[in-house]
């Protein structure tokens, strides 16, 4: 059995949840990603193939993770979207994602 490297298992991760979800033009995914040096939020329409809106920000801490989420939760309402499906992209629900979803929801997004 091959060595699995921690990108590809995310990679496989992120497949199975992808599987599982998709965005419309009423209810578009919210997908997540996480670098070394920044996080990032796009809101996509998966039936027109569309990226309806996106904001970044540097750091991965719980604090920026709760600016992110305020932040995309704005963006969002500027493009009238009001209900999300949350995709973590294959990464793990722990504390700074659950701080950026708690947060958007804080801010008016529905998952």
């Amino acid at each position: 059995m091959a060595i699995k490297t921690k990108k590809e298992l995310r990679k496989r991760r992120h497949f199975r949840v992808r599987n599982k979800i998709a965005g419309t033009a009423d209810r578009p995914r919210m997908a997540f990603y996480r670098s070394n040096k920044r996080m990032e939020v796009q809101f996509i329409d998966d039936d027109a193939r569309l990226t309806l809106a996106g904001v970044s920000i540097n750091g991965k801490n719980a604090e920026a993770a709760k600016e992110l989420g305020a932040k995309a939760a704005e963006a969002a309402k500027g493009k009238g979207i009001e209900a999300v499906v949350f995709d973590r992209g294959g990464f793990a629900f722990g504390n700074n994602l659950k701080t950026l979803a708690d947060s958007a929801r804080e801010a008016g997004l529905k998952f």
